[in-house]
């Protein structure tokens, strides 16, 4: 008869040490609970060393909450009970306490004073060890059972066991799979029975096929309007900067763009429209171009209009025109050759092809439907004592400090849950 393996022990085990796991793993531990932490890569926090640019943009400083969970369209009404316990304004206080304080730049968007994602990491580190969570890196979850007798039974690849009558998931979506979100919690939460609805990149640049956007590649627009267009209707308009690139279209306001886009794409084709000066209407424009015509009539017009654009703009611009007028002097374009140049700078078209993979996506979106999930305490509402945290949850939202929010708001609650859940039993006796 085979040996079996002895295991150890915990109230909660967190499989994932990112930024939901590690706020979980610290917060039930600071409640009093046994708690061990499971992470496949050899380092905690690998995809938050290195968000936002290195950065880390660590929350939205939007601290009325309802007014936070309006970025949140799809699913603000789950929402309000964990925000409400745990909002950004607790985040901020949370890494101050902790020795991090924070900075709030545009669009409330706030960063460790330091500039560095990896201070992050350290300080949930700290917190972790302050209240005595074990750590096991580099030790990969294999299976993850339900016990008859109501307890989980935890093996890793590595050949260990442990048990646990409370496991949380934090592996993360399926967003940069290079930082180990490779989708591992899907499978275990699809064997426990959850409905996981199927993830796309989310987020994320946008392709095109149109030449002289990829002419433009590495040139950058600090303003325009872009309109998407589906069957010559305007189905989604926004404003802000702009990057072209070797594949399409990049820059936050195009990354925000891009659930929504991906989601009029499966119902026929989106074309893009640029207006490259969205502060002016098309007669103030044509009224900017003639006084431009007027002080240079002589020069050649592809001379001239880089004096309002960059000059790589302005030659793709006239290439587009329908008349050939790029060689021509200013003094020789007539008003409906101006007027037909007025109307292109505020329309320019392109294509959408899709979107850019996984590997760079900030998030994606799917995961457990949140009809299967208690916002309460982050609990399964298909199995006792499993917490389910962050990116495995199927939540839609911008870029701007939101996802790393929910990751904070949702450890936070299924620790506290955990915890006293934890506390309760050994009263008890359980």
């Amino acid at each position: 008869m085979r040996k079996s393996i002895p295991h150890k022990a915990y109230d909660l085990i967190v499989i994932g040490g990112g930024p939901s796991g590690m706020m979980c793993a610290g917060r039930a531990a600071e409640r009093g609970a046994r708690v061990l932490l499971l992470e496949k890569n050899t380092v905690l926090g690998k995809k938050l060393a290195i968000t936002g640019g290195g950065r880390c943009n660590i929350t939205n400083a939007e601290f009325d909450v309802r007014a936070f969970l309006e970025n949140f369209p799809e699913s603000r009404d789950y929402l309000y009970s964990p925000f409400s316990k745990f909002s950004s304004k607790d985040t901020v206080a949370f890494f101050t306490q902790h020795g991090l304080p924070l900075k709030t730049e545009d669009k409330k968007r706030a960063f460790p004073k330091t500039d560095r994602a990896p201070d992050v990491v350290i300080a949930m580190e700290r917190f972790m060890r302050k209240h005595d969570v074990t750590v096991k890196t580099g030790d990969p979850v294999a299976t993850l059972t339900k016990l008859p007798n109501g307890q989980f039974l935890v093996k890793t690849k590595n050949g260990d066991q442990y048990s646990a009558r409370s496991v949380a998931i934090a592996t993360g979506g399926m967003a940069q799979p290079e930082t180990g979100s490779t989708g591992d919690g899907f499978t275990m939460l699809k064997r426990l029975g959850h409905t996981i609805v199927h993830p796309n990149p989310n987020i994320v640049p946008l392709t095109s096929t149109t030449k002289w956007v990829r002419t433009l590649a590495g040139t950058s627009l600090p303003l325009v309007r872009i309109r998407f267009l589906q069957n010559g209707k305007v189905a989604l308009k926004k404003q802000g900067g702009i990057l072209f690139t070797h594949f399409g279209v990049s820059g936050p306001m195009i990354l925000n763009s891009s659930f929504a886009v991906s989601k009029l794409r499966k119902t026929g084709p989106v074309e893009a429209s640029l207006d490259l000066f969205p502060k002016s209407d098309e007669a103030a424009l044509d009224a900017q171009l003639i006084t431009l015509f007027e002080n240079n009539k002589n020069k050649l017009l592809k001379n001239v209009l880089s004096d309002l654009m960059p000059a790589s703009v302005a030659r793709e611009v006239l290439a587009l025109a329908p008349l050939p007028i790029a060689d021509r002097k200013v003094h020789s374009v007539t008003k409906e050759e101006r007027r037909a140049l007025a109307q292109l700078l505020k329309d320019l078209r392109f294509s959408i092809k899709g979107t850019l993979g996984y590997d760079k996506a900030v998030i994606a979106d799917g995961g457990v439907d949140l009809e299967e999930v208690d916002l309460k305490t982050m609990s399964s509402k298909l199995c006792p004592n499993l917490y389910l945290l962050g990116d495995v949850l199927n939540i839609n939202r911008p870029s701007g400090g939101f996802s790393l929010q929910l990751c904070w708001t949702t450890g936070f609650v299924a620790g506290t849950e955990a915890g006293d859940s934890a506390r309760r039993g050994k009263k008890s006796g359980r």
